[in-house]
């Protein structure tokens, strides 16, 4: 049971917050409008409701159902064992963690929070291990998406095949940094020796991990029951991300985005004072050595991507046929999009779900590292490629 902090009623800390808040909000109202931030704000995070967070809670539901027929079967057992060799190197967690990667890379970050809530999936995976899913899972999330659609754009004479297969492979080693920078610092929170399943009814630690517990019943009924259970676990998790992405993610499209189409601000849902972007232009003599962007304008696409990778892609086609961007770009943008995937939005709706929500910013830190790492990777890859071929 957490120890309860207090402090003095009225202490410097609420003055201080006033002013951050009068700066924050201020300086959006004074380029937007008061009345226009205001709407902007209601009518974004509307929108996130219905457009992101029922879709992603259809995805938990549907990863769920997956995720809890492949455990009462056997399947993640037997990934587990298989794979285990693999991921534990790498990733320094179990086999099992191979089905994460798999379920987000075909859908989106928060899918394998479907999977953690499986008694028969979290077996396999020790405390310190448990809350680096979010950074595994974000590090793949929307990577069909996002490969896809960079395949689909019209680039003549580019090796954009080439380009995105790149951009996947840097993902992975930006994946690979992510999670060991978030274990790094779990360790020291729970040590590296104690199961997420504790040890109960004389259940020894061998027996966690070579044994299984099924449900009751014929095949057809197990399946049934597992499919329904999954999903209900999907449903909680998409309720749990709720206030994360609404508040987070709508914050962050009102510093990345700017006003509608003709300059002017509308109150519209995603309307914002592009902050970020202009930041990244300014940091474009760090930036384009590191990441080899043609143009700074390139730098919006992964600034993009902080707060909706399905946002940072759609910049991509209009970069690409006015010459701003080309396959050296395409591999970079495919590694930053898939490894970030709208993380700033995701991460505290995902951390809050799997019970760890003051590792949030050690999350966001591992991350912002990994997703660096996967830019630079691809950057690098893609010029040794180049002058190989």
């Amino acid at each position: 049971m957490e120890t309860k902090r207090f402090k003095k009623a009225v202490s410097a800390e609420a003055f201080v917050f006033l002013i951050f808040l009068a700066i924050i909000f201020g300086g959006i109202g004074m380029k937007m409008g008061g009345a226009n931030m205001m709407q902007t704000m209601m009518a974004t995070a509307y929108e996130l409701l219905i457009d992101t967070v029922f879709n992603i809670m259809a995805i938990a539901v549907i990863a769920g159902a997956l995720s809890g027929a492949l455990s009462e079967f056997g399947v993640i057992a037997l990934l587990n064992k298989a794979i285990t060799p693999l991921m534990k190197p790498l990733y320094n967690l179990p086999g099992a963690a191979s089905v994460g990667i798999m379920t987000t890379y075909l859908s989106d970050n928060p899918a394998i929070l479907g999977l953690a809530e499986d008694r028969n999936f979290r077996r396999y995976f020790k405390k310190f291990q448990l809350p680096a899913l979010t950074n595994l899972g974000t590090a793949f999330g929307m990577g069909l998406i996002v490969t896809t659609f960079m395949l689909g754009i019209n680039a003549p004479g580019e090796n954009l095949g080439m380009a995105v297969l790149i951009g996947n492979i840097a993902a992975i080693i930006g994946s690979i940094v992510s999670v060991r920078i978030m274990t790094t610092f779990t360790k020291k929170e729970y040590g590296t020796e104690s199961y997420c399943i504790e040890e109960e009814n004389g259940e020894s630690a061998d027996d966690i991990l070579n044994k299984r517990e099924i449900r009751n019943g014929g095949v057809g009924g197990r399946l049934l029951e597992a499919l329904l259970d999954g999903g209900k676990n999907g449903v909680e998790v998409g309720m749990a991300i709720i206030p994360g992405v609404l508040v987070i993610c709508t914050i962050v499209m009102m510093l990345t985005n700017g006003p509608s189409a003709d300059g002017t601000y509308t109150g519209a849902a995603y309307e914002g004072v592009a902050l970020l972007p202009w930041i990244g232009e300014k940091l474009e003599f760090i930036l384009k050595p590191l990441f080899g962007f043609t143009s700074a304008s390139a730098v919006a696409v992964p600034i993009t991507a902080l707060g909706a990778a399905g946002a940072a892609i759609g910049l991509v086609p209009e970069m690409v046929s006015a010459g701003t961007a080309h396959a050296n770009d395409i591999a970079v943008f495919t590694a930053m999009c898939m490894c970030w995937s709208g993380y700033l939005s995701t991460h505290v709706g995902m951390m809050s779900a799997l019970k760890v929500p003051h590792l949030t910013g050690k999350a966001i830190i591992s991350h912002t590292i990994g997703g660096l790492c996967a830019g630079v990777a691809a950057n690098l890859i893609f010029q040794l490629v180049s002058m190989v071929l």
